[in-house]
């Protein structure tokens, strides 16, 4: 059998020879483009840095609200059931993405959901295409078959995880080789979250739509309303201070969990914090919350697989404190850009807020430097997309020849 050129994402080919590699076309795979989460803004800063590379950028999903912004990066949408977890569904899934593979010469499959990933890890043994997964989150292992479910995301020819926390998961839990794994941490876009880009306006506006007052210190609790983002210890932390003189902002909508929401309201008015703590359900300008922030809290009692909140805070000179365990551990450097408190304990993160909230000017401009530099050097979307096309071009030469 003949050798074939190997396919890779380079902007400037050799063409010198008669086996030049030409660019490769990557198919990625997931649920919907309908939220602004991680994954969702991943696939699609991805596909642009496939496309800036010379490569031809696919993406597979039910749609939604961000299919504009593929087209923004010249890439590819195309609208398929990704989003079912009905069998049948599935199964058919199989077949389409199979097709999809043919029709457009794909040459790498890279899945970022688990429902998803089935029906891709099979179209792309069907096809013999290369596969690659991104591993983002801790999942529910749950009994034998959810971790069988869930170890579809180990199958990749390398499988991407977000970060060592999460490499260490999938190590302990699914047995996967280190050779296999490959840590890349999510990217922080440095111009939107630069404090030069971020307008004093732009913060003004969003201080007066929040009735916030002058002079007041602002802290921040960004995140969705669920238990284990740890509102509630949040909450009790700010009680444990015993001061007015301050806004607490829990920013992040309830997504139907009405009853949870009641329940942190309930508790606001227990300790006689209506005018100090308010939830606010939705922000489309966090770069300007995190400017008007003096300090910015992840109070998760879980882990969290990469925590993005705490590096954008940090990539615009806020300090920051996360709990000490998971993703924050790698992204916060403790006494320098922030601080780590024990996971579900008030009084630590009630401590952790009363020292930062006495910093001096001079501590917080060494913090604020000390934090973009880290932001800038180890958690940029420019290393992210670097590092995942590295990636693609090496399973693309190991499975890309014959």
């Amino acid at each position: 059998m003949n050798e074939q050129p190997d396919q890779t994402l380079d902007s400037k080919p050799d063409t010198s020879s008669d086996a030049a590699p030409r660019a490769a076309t990557v198919l990625q795979v997931l649920p919907a483009l309908g939220s602004s989460g991680g994954v969702e803004r991943g696939t699609v800063e991805i596909a642009e840095a496939i496309v800036e590379a010379g490569g031809r950028a696919i993406v597979a999903s039910a749609g939604g609200g961000r299919v504009h912004e593929l087209a923004r990066v010249n890439a590819e949408h195309v609208t398929l059931p990704m989003d079912s977890k009905n069998p049948l569904v599935m199964y058919n899934n199989i077949q389409r993405l199979a097709e999809l593979v043919t029709r457009e010469n794909i040459d790498l499959i890279h899945a970022r959901s688990r429902a998803p990933a089935w029906s891709a890890w099979l179209a792309a043994k069907r096809t013999e295409r290369a596969f690659v997964t991104t591993f983002h989150g801790t999942y529910n292992v749950g009994n034998f078959l959810k971790r069988r479910y869930n170890s579809i995301m180990t199958r990749g020819d390398k499988v991407i995880a977000i970060s060592a926390f999460i490499a260490g998961h999938m190590r302990r839990i699914y047995g996967v080789p280190a050779n296999r794994i490959k840590i890349i941490p999510r990217g922080v876009d440095l111009y939107r979250f630069d404090p030069a880009q971020v307008s004093a306006e732009r913060v003004i506006q969003l201080a007066n739509d929040w009735r916030l007052a002058d002079g007041m210190p602002v802290i921040m609790l960004p995140g969705r309303l669920t238990r284990w983002k740890g509102q509630s210890v949040f909450i009790e932390a700010v009680a444990q201070l015993q001061r007015r003189d301050l806004r607490c902002l829990i920013v992040g909508g309830d997504q139907g969990r009405s009853e949870y929401r009641a329940e942190l309201e309930a508790l606001v008015e227990q300790h006689d914090l209506g005018e100090v703590v308010r939830i606010v359900d939705h922000c489309d300008d966090m770069p300007a919350a995190y400017m008007l922030s003096d300090v910015v809290i992840s109070a998760s009692t879980d882990p969290e697989a990469f925590g993005r909140v705490i590096v954008e805070a940090q990539a615009l000179g806020r300090p920051v404190i996360a709990t000490d365990h998971g993703g924050a551990t790698e992204t916060v450097i403790e006494d320098k850009t922030g601080w780590l408190v024990p996971p579900g304990e008030a009084e630590p993160l009630s401590k952790a807020l009363a020292h930062v909230l006495a910093m001096d000017e001079a501590g917080r401009t060494a913090l604020s430097e000390a934090a973009i530099a880290n932001v800038r050097e180890h958690f940029s979307k420019q290393s992210m997309c670097e590092k995942t096309l590295e990636v693609y071009n090496e399973v693309l030469h190991e499975r890309g020849r014959a």
